[in-house]
């Protein structure tokens, strides 16, 4: 087998330099384990919080040690009588060809859907999605006739959170991205109602603010602290705020990340803001789960997906989530479907 492994800290963005293939032998499963050969792996920009050597909402990796990621692929040898040879999951596999596993932890049974390929389920249906919709529903408290404003909106997260709302009935959805492209996507693909090129926009607080003329009732956000701080002043009451990912911030030391000081509408608009990890929902995984499949199947729910080739594009397609290149999921596919 092959695995990516991590092999100096990362010190701001990340580089593929530090990162390392490693070849071992293949891993045989023991009593109650089985082996998943992985077909296609994900590239996360969380994981970026664990490469700098101290800890984050999860602990540092090690030196040394295999990347976290989402695999998708299938059962090739098993001594778990749940878990036969040829089964398809998704799991918690990292940058790996092949994984042990033990039925435990994230994995789950593919559910096969006509016209939802393998992939996705390490896409709108791995994390990302299952972020969005635990973030938009529970986190946000999400309810018909809200206006919701998401940031990141074009990567997987984003856009499955804004295309759920429309689907759930919010009276208007607004993405910001950074690129006439993705925004056009969001809008005449998505579904959104706007979308703003933070890039190019003049006056970003501005062309936020003359979309949400009574409010933003939902900041779904995935970049970081400057952008809460900008949304913070045109909340609607009773606003609520989903810190569902920092990655403008990922990369910056606790002395380099802005602060948040617009905070008076915590108290004149009685704003809530609140986080989430997504493994605190793990029980209702399946019916969330379900509903997305059908929805991909359906051509309700669109996603967009970039395909890297070999375990050797993995470091690079990861990096590249820090330079702004990606649009949609990011997978690489490391063995024959």
């Amino acid at each position: 087998m092959q695995q990516i492994v991590l092999k100096q800290y990362c010190d701001g963005p990340p580089k593929p330099s530090d990162f390392e293939l490693v070849t071992l032998p293949l891993p045989e499963p023991k009593d109650g384990q089985f082996r998943v050969r992985h077909v296609w792996c994900s590239v996360d920009p969380g994981t970026r919080s664990r490469l700098s050597g101290g800890d984050s909402y999860a602990a540092a990796l090690p030196l040394g040690k295999p990347v976290d990621g989402f695999s998708a692929g299938v059962i090739d040898a098993s001594n778990n009588p749940d878990w036969p040879v040829g089964t398809n999951v998704f799991c918690a596999g990292g940058w790996k060809t092949h994984s042990l596993q033990s039925g435990k932890g994230f994995i789950g049974k593919v559910i096969d859907v006509p016209g939802v390929p393998l992939s996705a389920w390490i896409g709108v249906l791995g994390v990302p999605g299952l972020t969005a919709w635990f973030g938009m529903k529970d986190v946000a408290r999400f309810k018909e006739g809200d206006t919701v404003l998401v940031t990141s909106a074009a990567g997987p997260v984003g856009a499955t959170a804004g295309q759920l709302a429309k689907a759930w009935g919010a009276s208007k959805v607004v993405g910001v991205a950074g690129s006439d492209a993705k925004c056009d996507w969001l809008v005449k693909e998505a579904g959104f109602d706007a979308a703003i090129n933070y890039k190019s926009a003049a006056d970003l607080t501005g062309a936020i603010a003359a979309e949400f003329p009574a409010g933003v009732d939902i900041l779904f956000d995935n970049v970081g602290n400057a952008m809460v701080n900008r949304v913070l002043p045109l909340m609607a009451m009773n606003g609520r705020i989903c810190i569902s990912g920092q990655v403008a911030d990922y990369n910056l030391t606790p002395e380099q990340t802005p602060g948040i000081v617009n905070t008076k509408p915590f108290i004149t608009h009685r704003v809530n803001m609140q986080g989430l990890v997504v493994f605190d929902f793990a029980r209702r995984f399946p019916e969330a789960l379900s509903t997305m499949a059908r929805m991909i199947a359906d051509g309700s729910l669109k996603t967009q997906e970039e395909q890297f080739e070999g375990i050797t594009a993995m470091p690079e397609a990861f990096c590249g989530l820090f330079r702004g290149e990606n649009t949609g999921r990011r997978v690489v596919k490391v063995g024959e479907d």
